[in-house]
């Protein structure tokens, strides 16, 4: 069995897909490929898909993972380039690697998360990326199916920053003047999201967009923690490849979707 690791983005207006909406059409994406997919076992098989801390409804991505596995070998290239053209735009797949290591979402113990207030000002905005950063903690209310949760938003973020609009790598331009904040933040248990530091913000700042602040993962990965940066969760995978004697080439290639 062969296991294929894929980047996919949610861009544009499929930010507003869920999670159960992208399985769906992702399911059906292999299906055009004629991917030789895996299936699991039991009265209801279902194709072995395995996904990684997926992005909240409503958010756009840049980096987001999953895993399938294969019943015969195939070309991780081709078999990208097939599946993205068997997506809807917006639902791009990126990057595509043969699975050589083990704990794909072990790796991921980070995101980097791009805020866009669109109608605030910049100095207003650095302000209380300052208060927030100079706090020694920072409590928000979340409300969850067991009622609200208090928590600290302030331990699991390793930065928080300003940015100049001209530096912006979301998707959503605009030509309204606003601010762009840059997030670092770690996975931790509860989770802390960049709404939940829109929240401290408020707290520490009243800082109080006027619209939905348009919200971007630019990457996720493991956190080196010397120089609090993400890297990529896929490099492994390729270092181990190409320590790896060349195989013959994949065979049984795909047809393109119709």
């Amino acid at each position: 069995m062969q296991r294929i690791r894929l980047r996919y983005t949610k861009r544009g207006r499929l930010r507003f897909t869920s999670h159960r909406d992208f399985q769906r059409a992702f399911e059906r994406a292999l299906r055009r490929a004629e991917v030789p997919m895996a299936y699991s076992a039991g009265f209801t098989p279902h194709p072995k898909v395995s996904y990684a801390n997926a992005a909240p409804t409503g958010t756009g991505s840049e980096a987001e993972y999953l895993e399938i596995a294969l019943t015969s070998a195939r070309d991780p290239e081709q078999l990208r380039t097939l599946l993205d053209a068997s997506l809807p735009a917006g639902l791009d797949v990126i990057d595509a690697v043969e699975a050589r290591t083990p704990g794909l979402a072990d790796r991921l113990t980070a995101s980097v998360w791009e805020l866009r207030l669109d109608g605030v000002d910049p100095a207003g905005a650095r302000r209380a990326v300052d208060a927030f950063n100079g706090a020694p903690a920072v409590e928000v209310q979340r409300r969850t199916k067991n009622g609200v949760r208090t928590f600290d938003a302030r331990s699991a973020v390793v930065s928080l920053e300003s940015v100049p609009t001209q530096d912006a790598q979301a998707d959503r331009p605009s030509d309204r003047p606003c601010a762009i904040l840059r997030l670092v933040v770690r996975h931790v248990t509860p989770a802390v999201r960049p709404d939940d530091v829109l929240s401290g913000l408020r707290a520490v700042a009243d800082l109080a967009p006027p619209v939905p602040v348009a919200v971007t993962r630019l990457a996720q990965g493991l956190l080196d923690e010397e120089t609090g940066t993400v890297t990529d969760p896929l490099a492994p995978d390729r270092e181990a490849g190409a320590k790896e004697p060349q195989t013959a080439p994949a065979t049984a290639a795909a047809t393109a979707p119709a």
